[in-house]
């Protein structure tokens, strides 16, 4: 198997305001309260226009670095819990999602990841890619989700 680390690195100064019109096709970094960076090297997410791209993240307890407990299934849960944190901040939400790449450090674990997973798409679910990973950088993690989302004019 292959461990993956996937970060996206930013220069730009951190807010975790959401894009006004005006600014709408500038480049914008997205780290919300309490969903903090892995590492400095990266952002939570960037906007770019109506398109926004989350890093990958883990189920870490909002505020903390630490891993919830109770194996696969309330990991993926709080991943997407902090997944959907961030699209909001961004001003997106889980329906805007078209694309997640969930990385598993166990495949023995897909069937309850996605037992989960499908609570946060019931509907017109987003393209996903599945992979089994080594390792992840936080060690208590069985599951890292990234994905990327078009804003719906409403």
């Amino acid at each position: 198997m292959l461990g993956v680390l996937l970060l996206a690195t930013s220069c730009a100064p951190a807010t975790g305001q959401r894009t006004s019109p005006a600014t709408a096709s500038a480049r914008q970094v997205i780290n919300p309260p309490g969903i903090a960076p892995l590492v400095a090297a990266y952002s939570v997410a960037i906007r770019a226009g109506e398109q926004v791209f989350v890093s990958g993240l883990t189920g870490s307890r909002p505020g903390t670095q630490d891993i919830v407990d109770g194996g696969i299934g309330p990991q993926t849960r709080q991943t997407l819990e902090n997944i959907r944190a961030v699209l909001t901040t961004a001003g997106a939400t889980m329906a805007d999602v078209s694309e997640c790449t969930v990385f598993l450090v166990d495949m023995a674990d897909y069937a309850v990841m996605n037992a989960v997973y499908v609570e946060f798409f019931r509907v017109n679910p987003p393209a996903r890619a599945t992979l089994a990973v080594t390792a992840l950088p936080r060690p208590a993690a069985r599951v890292e989700i990234k994905c990327s989302a078009l804003i719906a004019r409403r």
